[in-house]
């Protein structure tokens, strides 16, 4: 009989940055092939799906047409039923997942539980919203991560006025970052958190998810 599938929780951001086309089908598509998918967005808002292109905007407007399209609220979210958590790459991130309370506490849980956490691209700066129970402490802060670095964000027209840097937010809370050259496909595995520099990681990222939530097959029988 085979294992049950395990359950994600995929987080979009819902700001008007949007998340990246990109980073999510990439994201969605492989992890809906190994676990059961939850979107889920600040307030269960809308999502805006930046940078599509004639190759990818008739796959949206069929994913659109489905139910499981729409988001939940993060603030409904019961931490507890998955076994897995997906942040794809996210301008819109730095607006709204950064900060979410609601969040934070759904990674808290993760952490304390020690599952599965894939973070990529901008997506990484919805890992800046997790606390510790001193509502000080960054979840996060002994852990070895990668983000974009700023020689990528650095080349955005926006640069000036983003909110957050990841990379001096990681090491300004006592995380561990590095990178790789700009663009270069690069993630970093610590413990139960997996961590991808941009977009071009987001399948190596959550390849890397699938197989650290896969179902632990048959044990060993013992002979009779």
């Amino acid at each position: 009989m085979a294992a049950p599938r395990p359950n994600c929780l995929l987080v979009l951001s819902a700001g008007n940055e949007g998340v990246s086309a990109q980073s999510f089908i990439q994201a969605y598509n492989l992890a809906s092939s190994n676990f059961n998918i939850q979107l889920a967005s600040p307030g269960g808002r809308n999502v805006e799906y930046t940078q599509q292109d004639e190759s990818n905007r008739r796959w949206f407007n069929e994913f659109r047409s489905k139910a499981s399209s729409t988001p939940i609220a993060l603030d409904t979210v019961d931490a507890a039923r998955y076994s897995a958590l997906l942040l794809p790459s996210a301008p819109g991130a730095l607006q709204d997942l950064a900060t979410d309370k609601h969040l934070g506490q759904i990674l808290s849980h993760f952490v304390n539980e020690k599952k599965g956490i894939c973070a990529v691209g901008l997506g990484v700066a919805g890992l800046c919203a997790a606390r510790k129970g001193d509502g000080r402490t960054w979840c996060f802060d002994s852990y070895s991560l990668t983000g974009p670095s700023v020689f990528e964000l650095a080349r955005s027209a926006d640069f000036p006025s983003l909110s957050i840097i990841i990379e001096d937010f990681i090491k300004d809370n006592g995380g561990n970052y590095n990178s790789s050259e700009p663009d270069a496909v690069h993630i970093i595995i610590d413990r139960h958190l997996i961590t991808g520099q941009n977009v071009q990681s987001t399948l190596t990222a959550v390849q890397n998810l699938t197989l650290m939530c896969a179902p632990k097959h048959a044990k060993v029988m013992s002979p009779r």
